[in-house]
């Protein structure tokens, strides 16, 4: 049940909360986890013991940062490394700091739809890369690729760390990964990271910590509605829920509503009723094997051209070019 009498327009924001709270089933959009608290808790997320994620994939940067240097920049003199959600670039500084000791003619554009990540980002870089040639670039991955490739003809690297692609289901994962390799060209490559299927325990312990900081991350959400739209969502009123289905490969964040509630978001002039125990979905964490990869990769004209792993095979980075 709602109401809306609402008809100024809207900003993505309003708009995407609008659409998911009225629907049925209710969901938001995990991409709006990340205001200033959300990219503070995030951090959190990647130094707790159960997020394997982190720590796998900086391990692969860290052992195979000579090959993957090698593979960016083969066959060119220059080359733009063009990263899709930077965050704070913890990683990713490992391939920086190897680049520009090894001069290299490169410059480095992070992408991220958080001005204060990028800001963070920003000032970090200069502090211990000064001689990096940095240009932060605000907004969504697809929109400031678009602008990058209608001002430069220049080799790209891309690279889309964290799993953030795991963030998709198949359909939208290919629809995403036909998007970019449109903006490619014959040279460039696309460096991915994905979440590789394992013991399903290992991988509900990572979105479900004893510590409730991905309860926190998760119910971040409410909390920048209640912020930045004067909603009045109660977080005590919701239980942080986490699935896996080891056959799909898929993990599923929701917020579950403990009682009958009513929720009014000014902002939106929107009045919604949870009944008991009903759910809004919040975030998708896909989990692949090479199987998977390779039929994505396929369907999105792209073919891998080199992986690496970390020792445990948890987790996966690939390389792709063009078909």
């Amino acid at each position: 049940m709602h109401k809306n009498t609402r008809t100024i327009t809207m900003s993505q924001f309003e708009e995407e909360v609008y659409a998911g709270l009225t629907a049925n089933p209710k969901y938001l959009s995990s991409k709006y986890f990340y205001d200033a608290k959300g990219d503070k808790i995030f951090q959190d997320i990647m130094t707790m013991p159960e997020y394997y994620l982190t720590d796998c994939e900086y391990n692969i940067l860290e052992h195979h940062k000579e090959d993957i240097s090698a593979l960016f920049s083969e066959g060119s003199n220059s080359f733009n490394l063009i990263e899709l959600g930077a965050g704070d670039g913890k990683k990713t500084k490992i391939l920086l700091k190897y680049l520009a000791e090894h001069k290299l003619d490169f410059k480095y554009l992070p992408i991220d739809i958080s001005q204060n990540a990028l800001d963070q980002l920003e000032k970090s870089l200069q502090n211990e890369i000064p001689s990096l040639k940095t240009e932060p670039l605000q907004g969504t991955y697809l929109e400031t690729l678009e602008t990058i490739n209608s001002i430069r003809d220049i080799k790209k690297v891309i690279l889309f760390l964290g799993s953030n692609v795991g963030n998709l289901l198949h359909p939208q994962a290919v629809t995403f990964l036909k998007q970019v390799q449109a903006s490619m060209k014959a040279d460039d490559i696309f460096f991915v990271g994905f979440d590789q299927k394992k013991n399903p325990q290992t991988i509900l312990d990572a979105y479900n910590d004893e510590a409730g900081i991905t309860e926190a991350f998760n119910k971040n959400i409410l909390v920048r509605i209640n912020t930045e739209l004067k909603g009045d969502f109660v977080t005590d009123n919701f239980l942080h829920w986490e699935t896996y289905d080891p056959e799909t490969g898929t993990a599923k964040s929701f917020l579950v509503s403990k009682k009958e509630q009513t929720v009014t978001i000014k902002e939106l002039d929107l009045t919604i009723t949870l009944k008991p125990w009903e759910t809004i979905h919040t975030e998708i964490s896909q989990k692949y094997d090479d199987e998977v990869v390779s039929w994505l990769a396929k369907e999105a004209g792209l073919k891998i051209v080199a992986q690496f792993s970390d020792e445990n095979k948890y987790y996966k980075n690939y390389a792709f070019k063009k078909i």
